[in-house]
């Protein structure tokens, strides 16, 4: 006897469902990442720190988890083709020797270090839109030494929205589409928190670690005043972000200066047509088309990407909240200090 479900649909439940899954997939909510590959990353970057480093991570994908379970430096290499070619030879044999023994070998993303928090460009954006080619679901960790020698962990998870990535597939980046879409500067990236997790016997192991003292040293040094370099450094990065946003402006400003213009003389040239026309009509002749397809002044100007100004926001964002939280923890010192020396 026929099952009445594929009678009627022609598909079994197991077949309606997983098409359900493949059109509709879960979000991602959150990244769960092993102490040992946060602990990797964190010694890559800051051995090669300042300079900015890149690697691979690899992990499996679960519903609305992203687990990152072990990662691998890239190599430091020259921009060229031949070095490209051998980074991904690279990262193929570290991938087939993982999965020789029996590790994670699925790659989930990448992470990278950046200084004091200048990682939103363009090269990113195009990274991602490489890794989602081939893979579904991915993140870039980002790491900041800078950030976290001020005693936070600087790691972030990011991915692009969804609805970003529809407009850069479509080259969409314009004024009109942006607000049909109603994206701004801060649709493009999405952060996504991440969850550090280790096994039982790993989290016992660091209770053992741990001092019988809670005070130390270290504890005292939160306390000191100099953070004049940080702050100078990203007053300067923000300085030079809103330089580039000053020329980013002019270059709109440029563009509806000359679309302006156009339109004058498309207003002008009309007008001599239409007279022409009246004249020719006078004269019992054909009138010609009001509007010439192969006149220069009829071809649309094109209108400039938002994304680098878009970009650009975004950093000053970033940079603006960098110093507001340096700020706030240097006051909360001063009026601690203040305290102690009154007491």
């Amino acid at each position: 006897m026929a099952n009445p479900a594929q009678a009627a649909g022609g598909r079994s439940f197991l077949q309606a469902v997983s098409t359900v899954t493949e059109e509709a997939p879960s979000p991602l909510r959150v990244v769960q990442m092993e102490g040992l590959a946060v602990l990797k990353i964190i010694k890559h970057c800051e051995e090669f720190a300042p300079a900015l480093v890149t690697g691979q991570l690899l992990g499996l994908d679960v519903g609305s988890v992203l687990e990152v379970t072990n990662c691998f430096p890239f190599p430091m290499r020259e921009d060229d083709e031949e070095a490209d070619a051998d980074g991904a030879n690279y990262q193929l044999e570290m991938m087939r020797c993982l999965r020789e023994v029996n590790v994670d070998n699925n790659t989930v993303g990448w992470y990278q270090s950046c200084l004091l928090g200048s990682f939103q460009t363009v090269e990113l954006i195009e990274t991602f839109m490489n890794y989602q080619e081939n893979i579904r679901r991915c993140v870039c960790i980002v790491y900041d030494p800078s950030r976290s020698n001020q005693g936070v962990l600087a790691l972030k998870a990011l991915k692009l929205t969804d609805s970003f990535m529809d407009l850069y597939r479509n080259n969409g980046l314009t004024g009109e589409k942006l607000r049909e879409k109603k994206l701004s500067w801060v649709d493009i990236f999405e952060e996504i928190p991440i969850k550090v997790s280790n096994s039982a016997l790993v989290s016992a192991f660091m209770t053992e670690l741990e001092p019988e003292s809670p005070v130390s040293q270290c504890d005292f040094d939160r306390l000191k005043l100099s953070t004049a370099p940080f702050m100078e450094r990203n007053l300067e990065f923000l300085i030079g972000c809103m330089d580039d946003l000053s020329s980013e402006q002019n270059k709109f400003q440029y563009y509806y200066r000359n679309v302006s213009r156009q339109q004058s003389q498309q207003q002008a040239w009309i007008q001599k047509r239409r007279q022409e026309n009246m004249s020719r009509k006078a004269a019992g002749e054909e009138p010609l088309p009001e509007e010439d397809p192969s006149n220069p002044i009829f071809k649309p100007i094109p209108e400039p990407s938002r994304l680098e100004g878009y970009l650009v926001t975004n950093q000053i964002s970033s940079y603006c909240n960098h110093i507001n939280g340096v700020a706030g923890q240097n006051f909360n010192r001063l009026y601690l200090m203040k305290a102690l020396q009154e007491d």
